[in-house]
Protein backbone atom coordinates (compact mmCIF):
# COMPACT_ATOMS: atom_id res chain seq x y z
CA UNK A 1 0.00 0.00 0.00
CA UNK A 2 2.72 2.53 0.83
CA UNK A 3 4.67 1.76 -2.70
CA UNK A 4 1.43 2.69 -4.13
CA UNK A 5 1.27 6.05 -2.45
CA UNK A 6 4.60 6.49 -3.38
CA UNK A 7 3.64 5.68 -7.26
CA UNK A 8 0.94 8.04 -7.01
CA UNK A 9 2.43 10.83 -5.55
CA UNK A 10 5.02 10.81 -8.52
CA UNK A 11 2.80 10.63 -10.90
CA UNK A 12 1.20 14.26 -11.36
CA UNK A 13 5.03 15.51 -11.25
CA UNK A 14 5.95 13.02 -14.34
CA UNK A 15 2.68 13.60 -16.32
CA UNK A 16 4.00 17.96 -15.94
CA UNK A 17 7.36 17.06 -16.97
CA UNK A 18 6.23 14.82 -20.06
CA UNK A 19 3.98 17.66 -21.52
CA UNK A 20 5.90 19.98 -24.56
CA UNK A 21 5.64 23.38 -23.36
CA UNK A 22 5.54 26.21 -25.60
CA UNK A 23 6.79 29.81 -24.02
CA UNK A 24 5.37 31.60 -27.38
CA UNK A 25 2.28 30.62 -26.18
CA UNK A 26 2.11 31.74 -23.01
CA UNK A 27 3.60 35.11 -24.27
CA UNK A 28 1.86 37.65 -26.09
CA UNK A 29 2.68 37.97 -29.88
CA UNK A 30 3.12 41.85 -29.71
CA UNK A 31 5.96 41.48 -27.03
CA UNK A 32 9.46 40.44 -27.54
CA UNK A 33 9.68 36.99 -25.76
CA UNK A 34 13.68 38.10 -24.70
CA UNK A 35 12.34 41.32 -23.12
CA UNK A 36 9.44 41.32 -21.91
CA UNK A 37 9.61 39.75 -18.92
CA UNK A 38 13.52 41.92 -17.99
CA UNK A 39 12.16 44.82 -16.55
CA UNK A 40 10.18 43.40 -14.53
CA UNK A 41 12.62 41.07 -13.19
CA UNK A 42 15.11 43.84 -12.62
CA UNK A 43 12.58 45.77 -10.56
CA UNK A 44 11.26 43.09 -8.24
CA UNK A 45 15.42 42.96 -7.81
CA UNK A 46 16.43 46.49 -6.84
CA UNK A 47 13.47 46.52 -4.33
CA UNK A 48 14.51 43.44 -2.77
CA UNK A 49 18.03 44.91 -2.13
CA UNK A 50 17.47 47.54 0.05
CA UNK A 51 14.16 49.32 1.51
CA UNK A 52 16.20 52.40 1.30
CA UNK A 53 16.86 54.43 -1.89
CA UNK A 54 19.84 55.76 -2.92
CA UNK A 55 18.35 59.48 -1.90
CA UNK A 56 18.36 57.76 1.54
CA UNK A 57 14.69 57.94 2.24
CA UNK A 58 12.40 54.99 3.22
CA UNK A 59 8.87 55.39 2.26
CA UNK A 60 9.35 59.17 2.34
CA UNK A 61 11.09 59.40 5.06
CA UNK A 62 14.14 61.44 5.32
CA UNK A 63 17.69 59.49 7.00
CA UNK A 64 18.98 61.75 8.74
CA UNK A 65 17.93 64.80 11.42
CA UNK A 66 16.30 64.36 14.93
CA UNK A 67 14.88 60.76 16.16
CA UNK A 68 13.26 59.79 19.34
CA UNK A 69 12.97 55.97 20.50
CA UNK A 70 10.30 55.00 21.23
CA UNK A 71 8.99 51.39 22.85
CA UNK A 72 5.95 50.55 20.07
CA UNK A 73 4.79 52.23 17.19
CA UNK A 74 7.91 53.69 15.64
CA UNK A 75 7.70 55.50 12.10
CA UNK A 76 10.86 53.03 11.43
CA UNK A 77 11.97 49.33 12.97
CA UNK A 78 15.22 49.20 12.89
CA UNK A 79 17.43 46.38 13.82
CA UNK A 80 21.53 47.15 14.84
CA UNK A 81 23.89 44.70 12.91
CA UNK A 82 27.36 44.58 12.79
CA UNK A 83 27.22 43.35 9.25
CA UNK A 84 25.70 44.46 5.74
CA UNK A 85 23.75 47.19 7.24
CA UNK A 86 21.22 49.27 4.79
CA UNK A 87 22.62 52.69 6.60
CA UNK A 88 25.18 53.43 8.48
CA UNK A 89 24.14 55.85 11.23
CA UNK A 90 26.74 58.43 12.74
CA UNK A 91 25.93 59.26 16.20
CA UNK A 92 25.88 63.28 16.22
CA UNK A 93 25.34 66.04 19.16
CA UNK A 94 24.50 69.04 17.03
CA UNK A 95 23.74 69.90 13.17
CA UNK A 96 22.47 66.53 11.24
CA UNK A 97 22.01 67.44 8.16
CA UNK A 98 23.60 64.37 6.07
CA UNK A 99 22.18 61.24 5.24
CA UNK A 100 23.08 58.70 8.05
CA UNK A 101 23.70 61.54 10.64
CA UNK A 102 21.22 60.89 14.10
CA UNK A 103 21.07 62.92 16.81
CA UNK A 104 18.59 61.46 19.85
CA UNK A 105 16.30 63.59 21.34
CA UNK A 106 13.35 63.40 23.64
CA UNK A 107 10.70 66.24 22.05
CA UNK A 108 11.04 68.09 18.48
CA UNK A 109 11.82 65.10 16.54
CA UNK A 110 11.73 64.58 12.76
CA UNK A 111 10.74 60.86 13.03
CA UNK A 112 11.03 57.60 15.28
CA UNK A 113 12.23 54.52 15.79
CA UNK A 114 11.55 51.10 17.14
CA UNK A 115 14.60 48.86 18.14
CA UNK A 116 13.65 45.30 17.20
CA UNK A 117 15.74 41.86 17.24
CA UNK A 118 13.56 40.68 14.50
CA UNK A 119 11.52 41.90 11.10
CA UNK A 120 12.69 45.07 10.79
CA UNK A 121 12.15 47.81 8.98
CA UNK A 122 15.64 48.56 7.77
CA UNK A 123 19.10 47.67 9.38
CA UNK A 124 22.10 49.91 10.71
CA UNK A 125 25.44 49.66 11.57
CA UNK A 126 26.35 52.75 14.32
CA UNK A 127 29.90 54.50 12.79
CA UNK A 128 32.13 56.94 13.22
CA UNK A 129 32.83 58.21 10.29
CA UNK A 130 31.34 58.24 6.70
CA UNK A 131 27.63 57.41 7.46
CA UNK A 132 25.18 57.02 4.77
CA UNK A 133 23.30 54.47 2.53
CA UNK A 134 25.61 51.61 1.44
Amino acid sequence: MRKLFQVLGILPVLFMLSMPVSIAATVPASRNRATFPAPLLREKASSLATAINAGGYYNGIRLCGKVKIVPYNGDIKVEVVNSFPDLKVKVVEHFPDRIGEWQFVEYGQDFTVQFVNSLPDIKIKYVDSFPGVN
